[in-house]
């Protein structure tokens, strides 16, 4: 049917991995929020 299968198959592949990239860009996952924790120095507790 085709002259060159491989090159078929290869064509296809990188369509498939350029499709894919083109739907995490265009629809990201989803990111869940965190609090940041901050490290308080040690000094502010010191006693003078």
């Amino acid at each position: 049917m085709f002259r060159r299968p491989l090159l078929l198959l290869a064509a296809i592949l990188v369509a498939l991995v350029a499709a894919g990239l083109l739907a995490i860009g265009a629809f990201p996952p989803a990111v869940t929020p965190k609090p940041v924790e901050r490290v308080v120095p040690n000094d502010r507790f010191q006693t003078r």
